[in-house]
C-alpha cells in the first residue's frame, strides 16, 4: 500500500485525520475525538477516519464566549 501524500497546510484541507484533527486543536488524541464527535464531524470512508474541519471550527465558534 502507498503512503498517503501530505499536501498543503492543516488550514487549506477541508478534511483531516485524526493526528492533523490533535495538530489543529493542540490536544491529545482522546480530546480531538470528544470534539469532532460532539461537532458531528466524523466521516469515515473504508477503514479510514477524516474529520471535516469546517463542522470543527463552526462547533468550536458556537460553545465559545
Amino acid at each position: 500500500m502507498n503512503a498517503t501524500k501530505q499536501i498543503g497546510t492543516l488550514e487549506d484541507r477541508k478534511m483531516v485525520d485524526t493526528n492533523g484533527l490533535q495538530a489543529m486543536l493542540s490536544s491529545g488524541r482522546k480530546t480531538a475525538v470528544e470534539i469532532g464527535t460532539a461537532a458531528q464531524a466524523r466521516v469515515q470512508v473504508g477503514r479510514r477516519v477524516l474529520w471535516n474541519v469546517g463542522k470543527i471550527q463552526k462547533y468550536l465558534d458556537a460553545i465559545s464566549e
